[in-house]
């Protein structure tokens, strides 16, 4: 009786073996640009995710919302963070995308992402029209905020060819800003935007409401909306300010084990006050909040952890 009971928890000790082998492998992640709140949110999502799939390494390498998609794509890449906006054009195969991207599954809905288009306080910048031949800085070529400032400055009567564009990271961008190379900013971050802040401490600025150009940009992509910056979120920012928004998710390849994307979902679910500590608004997100439909085809894996919250999501 005792080899036998040794032998059945043996084999059950293997068969726990196997389950977690199933999931364990060699993943990448890509994140975001240097000084972003991506590449510090992927750091957490890696411990997180190695401590829940025993067995797993996750290498987590920089990024931007349009060439994550790609990368996932591409199989460069298992798993990336996403701009709701452009994970859509990338399934619907609108441009930059060149074709359907029919790898790309969703995973969760993290946070609102807010557009800031920042200038500074003295630069008598008080319509878009107002830039042309002038110097600005936004995101390189493949960040979603670089796609936005193109977009909202066209929709207001401005193309690159009428101005001088710096196509830098948050960092140099700043620094171009407080230097007086370049008068205006634009990017998409949550709030406050850690780059934002840092130049504020250094030159007066002013955000940009956008309020009049919503209907415009929707045109060019119904996911977007109207979000608000709260007045004093900034240093000498005394009123509400209403931007344009979008949210930032989790996508995956839909080829990963159903079970893997299962085990990342709910170590999300299970951790956001953890992860609320570089992205504060996680601190508020429930299951119902992650599951909200972005126009992106959630992954199997993650459809079965809001099956089991009592949420019905659409999958591939």
């Amino acid at each position: 009786m005792k080899l036998h009971a040794k032998t059945i928890g043996l084999a059950a000790s293997f068969a726990i073996a196997l389950a977690a082998g199933a999931q364990a492998s060699d993943l990448k992640m890509m994140t975001g640009p240097q000084g972003g709140s991506w590449i510090p949110l992927g750091g957490q999502l890696k411990d997180l995710w190695e401590k829940a799939i025993p067995g797993t390494s996750l290498q987590v390498m920089p990024g931007a919302g349009i060439a994550n998609v790609r990368g996932i794509e591409e199989s460069k890449t298992d798993i990336g963070f996403g701009n709701s906006i452009s994970t859509v054009d990338a399934v619907a195969g609108k441009p930059p995308f060149n074709k359907p991207h029919d790898s790309v599954c969703n995973v969760a809905t993290l946070y609102p992402q807010y557009f800031h288009f920042v200038v500074l306080a003295n630069a008598n910048i008080n319509k878009i029209s107002d830039l042309k031949g002038k110097s600005i800085t936004t995101q390189q070529r493949g960040n979603t905020g670089e796609m936005i400032t193109r977009q909202f400055l066209e929709v207001n009567g401005v193309n690159y060819s009428d101005i001088k564009v710096s196509l830098v990271g948050y960092t140099d961008s700043v620094t171009q800003m407080q230097d007086g190379h370049a008068i205006a900013f634009g990017l998409t971050t949550q709030i406050p935007a850690g780059a934002v802040m840092d130049l504020a401490s250094a030159r007066d600025i002013k955000l940009i409401d956008q309020s009049d150009t919503i209907d415009k940009m929707r045109k060019l992509n119904p996911g977007y909306n109207l979000v608000t910056i709260p007045k004093g979120t900034y240093p000498k920012q005394d009123k509400d300010v209403n931007v344009i928004g979008f949210h930032t998710h989790i996508a995956a390849s839909c080829k990963l084990p159903e079970q893997t994307v299962y085990s990342m979902t709910k170590a999300i679910a299970d951790n956001t006050k953890t992860l609320a500590t570089v992205a504060k608004d996680i601190g508020a997100l429930t299951p119902k909040g992650m599951a909200a439909d972005i126009g992106v085809p959630f992954h199997p894996g993650a459809a079965k952890y809001y099956k089991e919250a009592g949420i019905a999501v659409k999958v591939r």
